[in-house]
């Protein structure tokens, strides 16, 4: 397939998007043609994506950055249209303040992508909001921003009030709030590959504060998925009132409060508290609770249901969790909600003291107390273990590797090998919808991922507890994919000179990774030699080669896969 992305650099004096002379183009891998309406544009570069989805043939790509025409997003947040995309070089400030309102479409999404430059994100400094999301009007719905660095937003690092966004690979630091949802006009968002620290103030701010809007965006979901979240400055680290929460593979420790607060929309921003049932998927997470300067760890790891503004009455599922608690209880279950079920967690008090797991005291429940869970660890000194669990295995040492070091996987002889169950079960009448399992992912430890780098979960016999599965090698073989090989997107990309190739490998295998033109010129070798099963990260440095598309593939027996990346200059 072909697609023409048109790169501006600077504007056109009264010209339109729409005019159409035409280009031939030729495919090297095909040796198809094609006669192309381009429209007669300033035009700095032609991209020619091969093998890629079909997006709009007059798709604009913008350069931003001190050397190009457009210095500031600013400039070019009320140009752009479905399909095109925004380019920001890095290792460059650029002002907060940033306010999209033109729409994308679902098959058309604006991609705004920040490009490393010597290593470094582009960072957005300051502004009441650092970037804001907006509906007025027309909404800023369908959007792609990601490879930023946002911070020092004097009220919220990210505004969210529009629908099906995708917030990747950014890292969010010391702004009141670091990612906030309008209880108005908020729809899906999907948070993955993030950092956040040192935001928050108070007990109103937070690290994460979400909502959706059930009556402008019925059936929105809020996922996150391979964040980092550490070191809040005040509030919760997550705190939603989305419709659906899921919340997959993150390593959350060190909220003000706590770690995860799931609740119900608040009544005072419009949204009818009673409109939906807001429900929660949490599975395979590291929750830490870690002393704060506020709380000392006495705050509990979650809470569940409410905060007297807005209950959720909802279900709540929680399974493959490690869960490092406090003095504080595991779950607070606050105000109105249906039903909680925990399977597969594995619990520790990182103090050595006595806390109980499940604390009621403050829960009103819709039809009575439902309670369920099977195969959960937990460790001797805890308490108040819920009577509606089965299955609960005992003891004074879940056998972690290295918890001190911060390893939470299970080490040889560990009682959480092989212990968990696949038939865990909500109480009866109130089945969970749409349930993750099993979960095909582990959480990042204690680090940001690499984009696209989140480690497969091997999973053999039985599943263990907790959030990891038990590896006898340094390398983690890859599971939970159909393949027993597998190649991933190359990270970043667009990239200037150098970028990271990741691939995985169940069994050992001879391998060859190469780099080829879009002629089919070999232009670089980066692996050729046998290799342990595991997960690799190889470095290809385009020194030297023109800006342009570059295909690279992996053989590893009758296993052969291409992708393609974009060297820019």
């Amino acid at each position: 397939m072909w697609v023409a992305i048109i790169i501006r650099d600077s504007p056109v004096p009264g010209l339109g998007k729409k005019t159409n002379p035409n280009v031939t183009l030729h495919s090297p891998l095909t040796g198809g043609q094609a006669c192309l309406p381009v429209g007669r544009i300033w035009v700095s570069v032609f991209v020619f994506l091969l093998l890629s989805p079909v997006h709009s043939l007059q798709a604009a790509v913008y350069r931003v950055g001190p050397s190009h025409t457009y210095a500031t997003l600013q400039q070019v947040a009320g140009l752009l249209s479905p399909g095109d995309s925004v380019l920001v070089d890095g290792d460059a400030t650029y002002p907060g303040g940033v306010i999209f309102t033109r729409p994308g479409s679902a098959a058309e999404p604006i991609v705004v992508h920040g490009v490393r430059i010597n290593g470094h994100r582009p960072v957005i400094e300051g502004g009441t909001n650092g970037v804001e999301f907006r509906t007025s009007g027309t909404a800023a719905d369908h959007y792609v921003f990601e490879g930023f660095e946002v911070r020092n937003a004097s009220f919220r690092g990210i505004y969210h009030h529009a629908d099906d966004l995708t917030l990747r690979d950014l890292v969010v630091h010391h702004c009141n709030n670091g990612l906030m949802g309008a209880d108005n006009d908020s729809g899906t968002l999907l948070l993955e590959y993030c950092e956040f620290y040192a935001n928050g103030s108070g007990d109103r701010a937070h690290q994460i504060y979400m909502a959706t809007d059930e009556a402008a965006h019925p059936g929105s979901v809020f996922r996150m998925q391979f964040c980092y979240m550490h070191d809040g400055a005040g509030g919760n680290n997550v705190k939603s009132r989305s419709e659906r929460n899921e919340i997959y593979y993150n390593w959350i420790e060190g909220g003000f409060y706590h770690e995860l607060e799931l609740i119900g929309p608040d009544p005072s921003g419009g949204v009818p508290a009673n409109a939906k049932r807001e429900d929660s998927d949490v599975v395979g997470n590291i929750l830490r609770k870690r002393a704060t300067a506020y709380s000392g760890g006495t705050f509990s790891v979650t809470r569940f249901g409410g905060d007297r503004t807005g209950e959720s009455k909802g279900r709540y599922r929680v399974v493959n969790n490690t869960i490092i608690m406090g003095t504080g209880s595991a779950f607070r279950l606050f105000d109105s909600l249906e039903s909680v079920e925990m399977h597969n967690n594995v619990f520790v008090s990182h103090t050595g003291a006595a806390a109980p797991i499940i604390r009621t005291v403050e829960a009103f429940w819709t039809f009575g107390e439902k309670i369920s869970g099977q195969n959960n660890w937990v460790q001797n000194v805890l308490t108040t273990i819920p009577a509606g669990w089965t299955g609960t295995i005992g003891g004074d040492d879940p056998g972690f590797r290295d918890a001190a070091g911060g390893d939470f996987s299970p080490a040889s002889g560990s009682p959480l090998i092989d212990a968990g169950t696949s038939g865990g079960q909500g109480p009866p009448g109130f089945p969970f919808t749409e349930p993750l399992f099993p979960p095909v992912f582990e959480p990042p430890v204690e680090t940001l991922p690499d984009r696209g780098g989140a480690a497969p979960r091997q999973i053999t016999g039985a599943i263990d507890i907790g959030a990891f599965e038990y590896r006898q090698a340094t390398h983690v073989a890859m599971a939970g994919g159909p393949e027993a090989f597998a190649l991933f997107q190359n990270f970043p990309n667009p990239f200037n000179p150098k970028t990271v190739v990741s691939s995985w490998l169940l069994v050992a295998s001879e391998v060859r990774l190469g780099v080829y033109d879009m002629l089919g010129r070999q232009v670089a070798v980066l692996v050729n030699e046998r290799r342990e099963a595991g997960r690799y990260r190889d470095t290809f440095d385009g020194s030297g080669l023109a800006s342009g598309m570059y295909i690279y593939r992996l053989r590893v027996g009758a296993f052969d896969e291409s992708r393609t990346m974009l060297l820019l200059r």
